[in-house]
């Protein structure tokens, strides 16, 4: 038997995946014990639950991913009191959770089961069936078992922790991948960063509402790294991008063979987020199949894998983000109500770049040493009248579509002062600044080209130029007056 321990020791510490390692375990506890099935639960200490994780036997494979609560049946006293126990028929055992039989078809007559311990805390229960030959178990029986899985334990918990740690890693890869800051000052800005300071140190669902390019995804960053999480990953998916039957495989992962395509198991982003924050932008695009999926992980903190059983839990703070009116979306029946109130708790609106154009200017220089980094280009520098078209611009597409615009700008400036003549016709205008009306000062220049152009996209409208400036319409007239500003200039 000596021999028998040994190649079970050997086969157990062969690989550090965690289903294989498992799977393992159960098959040499059948075979150590000459017995007709086996089965490794491992506790589920966050949710309090036994989780079926291998098995063997004419039924085996039908118990992976079932879960009871871990105070049922014998396994729970295992798991509850450390130790093992053994019974030669289960039918005089008042402990014994019949549940399980009944759902596997299977008939069990004896049992044996044993504690997996790693360190003095109970990690999960080895069980072994049916003794070959009809014979019960005995105390040398289960000696044996408490041998092997004291040597048992070591390699599932080395698997388990390989898994954790392969896990964190993908997690905080991703959440390196993209790592932008907060640019700008403006009262509007201030105003939102006041409310993410607010929530960040809560794990409070968060909405964050606002037009196509407002910087949702960098606001949800500033949240997750102002928060108690910032240790644990941030990850972010674009609920819009994908169809619905790979954006459920992305969210919670998929089994092997889930679907064509699919040949091997993959964590999906709400294992990889565990312990931190994701972030899921366009939430107003998910089908109502995946909404359901998404009310049950917020309301019950668990998930099941695309083709799975297993149920999966998950500590994760949601910050979603959409550009509709969920609201109205609720009213015509395309988007859950119940969903809407978990997600509605704590709303942030992101201001729109039109109405923060204070904080254009630093943008435009953000975006600059941004792009002559990733481009190769030299940097430019931004003339006045190309700044002050930048500044009056009404930025539908935001702050995505001002890095597009310095992009751009940055290449055809190859390194010379950023001119109007590197910018699109839309912000330009069919008649741009020229030296003949811009003023000898700069500043001069750059404030009366400003106020030029509101006026005239408001069709001289004072009081809309106004509201578009971010200044009162007496403000604007003063300085009408003071620049010599008439409707004819252009």
């Amino acid at each position: 038997m000596t021999a028998a321990l040994v190649e079970a020791s050997a086969a157990i510490n062969a690989s550090l995946n965690l289903s294989d390692v498992l799977q393992a375990i159960a098959q040499k506890a059948a075979v150590v014990l000459r017995s007709e099935a086996s089965s490794v639960l491992m506790l589920d200490r966050r949710r309090d639950r036994l989780v079926f994780m291998a098995a063997v036997g004419d039924r085996g494979p039908a118990l992976i991913g079932e879960e009871f609560d871990a105070k049922l049946g014998i396994a729970g006293k295992v798991a509850a009191t450390g130790k093992p126990v053994v019974v030669s028929d289960v039918r005089d055992n008042k402990d014994f959770f019949r549940g399980i039989d009944a759902k596997s078809s299977f008939q069990t007559r004896g049992l044996i089961a044993a504690p997996l311990i790693w360190k003095g805390d109970v990690i999960g229960v080895v069980e072994v069936l049916n003794k070959i030959g009809g014979a019960g178990y005995d105390d040398e029986d289960l000696a044996l078992l408490q041998i092997f899985a004291n040597l048992a334990a070591s390699g599932a918990y080395n698997a388990t922790q390989h898994q954790q740690v392969v896990k964190e890693n993908r997690g905080l890869r991703e959440t390196l991948k993209v790592s932008s800051p907060v640019i700008g000052h403006s009262a509007a800005l201030r105003q939102v960063l006041d409310m993410v300071n607010r929530v960040a140190g809560s794990n409070a669902t968060v909405l964050l509402l606002g037009e196509t390019g407002t910087g949702k995804e960098v606001t949800a960053r500033q949240i997750h790294m102002a928060s108690p999480r910032v240790d644990k990953p941030f990850i972010a998916i674009n609920c819009a991008a994908l169809p619905e039957t790979l954006l459920e495989s992305e969210l919670f992962g998929h089994e092997k063979g889930a679907f064509t395509g699919a040949h091997a198991e993959k964590m999906g982003r709400f294992e990889l987020a565990d312990g931190g924050s994701i972030f899921l932008d366009e939430i107003g695009d998910i089908s109502m199949s995946t909404q359901v999926k998404l009310l049950r992980v917020l309301q019950e903190k668990e998930f099941v894998r695309v083709g799975g059983t297993k149920t999966i839990s998950t500590d994760v703070r949601i910050i979603a983000a959409t550009n509709r009116n969920l609201r109205e979306a609720m009213e015509q029946g395309t988007f859950r109500e119940d969903l809407y109130y978990r997600l509605n708790v704590f709303p942030i609106n992101l201001p729109p770049l039109r109405q923060r154009r204070e904080d254009i200017p630093l943008l435009v220089d953000h975006f600059i040493n941004l792009s002559s980094m990733e481009l190769g280009c030299p940097r430019p520098a931004v003339g006045d009248d190309a700044m002050a078209l930048l500044a009056s611009y009404h930025w539908p597409g935001n702050i995505r579509e001002l890095q597009n615009v310095i992009d751009r700008a940055v290449l055809l400036a190859d390194g010379a002062t950023l001119s109007p003549s590197h910018l699109p016709r839309e912000i330009v205008g069919d008649e741009p600044l020229t030296e003949n009306n811009k003023s000898e000062s700069s500043l001069w220049g750059y404030e009366k080209a400003l106020i030029v152009k509101a006026l005239r996209e408001s069709g001289w409208n004072q009081s809309k130029a106004a509201r578009a400036l971010g200044i009162s319409r007496d403000n604007l007239r003063y300085r009408v007056k003071k620049f010599g500003i008439e409707k004819n200039q252009s």
